[in-house]
């Protein structure tokens, strides 16, 4: 099949076929054309690789199941791969990570402004010497 029938298979945009290319995670044959065309292994991969995207793996985790054979049935059917397992557990301890330290950062802003607005007079207007922290609010909903 060609790229467009592959994109459509897949639920994918042919853009993100070709990126998949680029990245080593699949390899179609070249028609005499020049044409790519795909397999259904190719099919089974870019599923396996839109899902492992959309669950948080990144290129780089994915790359590692494919070098191993980890990918080439559906997900659902494979025994899971000892590496995969520890790629999984590795990624999610980073998102953990930017999480922690994405919550640390907004208790910082939400401090910051509970200092602000008590330091602002009755009026609107800033106390003399106290720093000013504009913050943009909509009355809309």
């Amino acid at each position: 099949m060609r790229i467009g029938e592959l994109a459509r298979a897949c639920g994918v945009s042919t853009r993100s076929v070709r990126y998949y290319e680029q990245q080593g995670l699949i390899a179609p044959r070249r028609a005499s054309n020049g044409y790519r065309e795909y397999d259904e292994l190719a099919v089974v991969r870019v599923r396996n690789i839109r899902e492992l995207l959309e669950s948080g793996l990144t290129v780089e985790d994915i790359r590692l199941s494919i070098e191993k054979g980890c990918l080439d049935r559906p997900l659902s059917t494979l025994p899971m791969c000892p590496d995969a397992i520890r790629i999984a557990a590795d990624r999610l301890g980073a998102l953990d990570r930017r999480i922690a330290a994405l919550q640390d950062l907004r208790g910082r802003l939400a401090r910051q402004v509970l200092e602000t607005e008590t330091a602002m007079a009755c009026d609107g207007t800033p106390l003399a010497g106290e720093p000013v922290l504009a913050i943009a609010t909509s009355d809309t909903h």
